[in-house]
């Protein structure tokens, strides 16, 4: 009776403790997707800025063209574009994936903190 008393608490305890490991787990996944949602959206919003920028940049270089006055002319207005578009597209590519890798360093956080605490 006294051994079956001992296995019991002993199985307890080990629920207790998946509990408890269960509970920190769904906490730091909740915290997780929260600091992911806050990373999303100014992500968001730079890439809404950007499209807005080029599209602008468009129009402009198209109107430069369609008031060229010579073949020379609308050659250095589209190799200026060209030249424009590649600088500000991959200075917009260094900038969302610095932001990306700290939105993943700021979302996985609660899940390294939570698998760091002892057992």
């Amino acid at each position: 009776m006294q051994e079956t008393k001992r296995m019991a608490d002993k199985a307890n305890r080990i629920c207790q403790q998946a509990q408890e490991r269960m509970q920190s787990g769904f906490e730091a996944a909740s915290r997780s997707f929260t600091e992911a949602n806050r990373g999303v959206q100014p992500l968001a919003a730079e890439m809404m800025e950007y499209s807005k920028a080029a599209f602008d940049d468009t129009s402009r270089t198209w109107e430069q063209l369609i008031g060229g006055r010579s073949m020379d002319q609308a050659m250095q207005i589209q190799s200026d574009y060209a030249k424009r578009l590649y600088e500000t597209h991959m200075a917009e590519l260094k900038k969302l994936g610095e932001m990306t890798v700290g939105m993943v360093r700021d979302a996985s956080k609660p899940v390294e903190d939570a698998s760091r605490r002892p057992r």
